[in-house]
């Protein structure tokens, strides 16, 4: 199936240069005169090999097949993530860079979505959102009412946020994984 340069989203596996290649960014150029044009980043699933490239938003690209499932996390190990198949019951080993720096927010059981090729992890993608308990982080202080006040809270797994002067210590709050803001409590 053809995919559209434009159409082509972060985690997308498309058949390029003779092998299967993952999309990693997808950046929009629009000149002041000219035609506007696709800054695209990809990542070889064989190799490794990182480009970033420039195309037409017009041009096509052939989508490669890939299977997609939802596995929930297990645990990490030094050079691994763990993850369970609830359907076989079989522990999937993906690399700490397929997560990358993303890893503080996995906490037991989250799911996270998983491209195969022939059988290969190729990508593995957080929730937008994650729950997490705040482990450290200094009390509120008396008579601070300025608003818009932030302190630094660690959270589980490691995560540093940013939360308001009410959030304590043992408390759960919801954490966007895309930008690392505090978008509440949970």
């Amino acid at each position: 199936m053809a995919i559209k340069a434009n159409d082509l989203r972060r985690g997308m596996a498309v058949n390029y240069k003779g092998g299967i290649w993952v999309c990693t960014e997808n950046t929009k150029v629009a000149k002041g005169k000219g035609q506007s044009y696709q800054s695209i980043a990809l990542k070889n699933a064989q190799t490794g090999q990182c480009i970033s490239e420039r195309f037409r938003t017009t041009a096509d690209f052939e989508q490669a097949m890939v299977d997609r499932k939802r596995l929930p996390y297990s645990y990490t190990t030094n050079q691994n993530h763990v993850l369970m198949d609830p359907e076989t019951y079989d522990e999937i080993i993906i690399s700490l860079e397929l997560i990358g720096d993303q890893a503080v927010y996995l906490t037991d059981g989250i799911e996270l979505d998983v491209a195969f090729v022939d059988g290969q992890p190729l990508t593995a993608e957080l929730p937008n959102t994650v729950e997490l308990k705040v482990v450290d982080t200094p009390p509120q202080i008396k008579g601070a009412t300025a608003t818009n006040q932030l302190k630094d809270a660690e959270c589980e797994g490691g995560a540093k946020v940013r939360v308001p002067p009410f959030v304590e210590n043992d408390t759960m709050i919801k954490v966007d994984t895309r930008t690392g803001e505090y978008l509440g409590r949970a």
